[in-house]
C-alpha cells in the first residue's frame, strides 16, 4: 500500500468511527466510498445511494461484479441480505425528509463556518451538482473527508469559500489527513490530530483561524 492510500483509509478509518448500528449512511464518491471496509461485522448499517438502493456492501472482486448493480457514481456495489431497491425519487424523498442519518461526502473547500463547496471547479466539464446538494442540507449528520490541502499546498479549508457552493453552514464534522474538526455553535474547533502531526503544522497548513479543543484527541492508527 503506497502512502497516498495509507491516508485515505486512515481517514476512511476515522469516518468509520462517526457510524452506529441503526443507522442509513450516504457515501460520496472517492474516500467515503472507502468507509465499508473499516467497519466491524456486527455493525447493522444500511447504506444509500441515490440511484435506488438502500443496503450495499463492500465492493465485489474484480470479474464478480453484476452489471445490473452500481451505485451513484456508476461504480459496482454487492448487497447485503435485507436491501432493497427503489427509484431514485424515493431515494432522494428518504435524503428530503430526513431520513438519511449521515452523510460522508468529499470537498474541495470548507469554511470556518461549515460551508460545503464541493461540486465545481470553474472551467471543467461536469454534468451537475447532483445529490450533495441536498444531502448536505438535510442529512442529519454531514462529515466531510478531503485532504487538508490541494496538489499546490493550498489549505482547502478558509474563510469564506472561492468556490460555488453546494450548500451553507451545513459541515458538522471535518476529517483530513492531519486532523479532525468539528463545528461547534457556528465555528471551527481542531478535536483531534493524526500523530504525528502537531498543533503547529495543522495551524500553518490552514488558511483560516480556528478554536483549538481543551483535550485533543492523537489518532495513532
Amino acid at each position: 500500500m503506497g502512502m497516498g492510500v495509507d491516508l485515505r483509509n486512515r481517514m476512511a478509518k476515522r469516518a468509520s468511527e462517526e457510524i452506529s448500528s441503526g443507522m442509513v449512511v450516504n457515501l460520496g464518491i472517492g474516500i467515503p466510498s472507502l468507509v465499508p471496509n473499516h467497519l466491524s461485522a456486527d455493525l447493522n448499517v444500511m447504506f444509500h445511494a441515490e440511484n435506488g438502493i438502500i443496503g450495499m456492501g463492500e465492493s465485489p472482486e474484480k470479474d464478480f461484479e453484476d452489471e445490473n448493480l452500481c451505485n451513484a457514481g456508476g461504480f459496482p456495489v454487492t448487497v447485503l441480505a435485507g436491501a432493497s431497491y427503489c427509484d431514485s425519487a424515493v431515494a432522494f424523498g428518504m435524503i428530503r425528509r430526513g431520513r438519511v442519518d449521515l452523510t460522508i461526502l468529499g470537498s474541495l473547500q470548507v469554511s470556518q463556518k461549515g460551508d460545503l463547496a464541493n461540486w465545481i471547479v470553474p472551467g471543467k466539464k461536469i454534468p451537475g451538482m447532483g445529490g450533495a446538494m441536498e444531502l448536505a442540507q438535510k442529512a442529519r449528520k454531514v462529515a466531510v473527508l478531503m485532504n487538508h490541502t490541494d496538489k499546490n499546498g493550498i489549505s482547502k479549508i478558509v474563510e469564506s469559500c472561492t468556490l460555488p457552493l453546494t450548500a451553507a453552514n451545513c459541515v458538522d464534522i471535518l476529517i483530513t489527513d492531519l486532523a479532525v474538526f468539528k463545528i461547534i455553535e457556528g465555528s471551527l474547533t481542531l478535536t483531534e490530530r493524526f500523530a504525528p502531526h502537531t498543533v503547529a503544522e495543522i495551524t500553518a497548513k490552514t488558511s483560516c483561524d480556528f478554536f483549538i479543543a481543551e483535550d485533543i484527541r492523537v489518532i495513532e492508527y
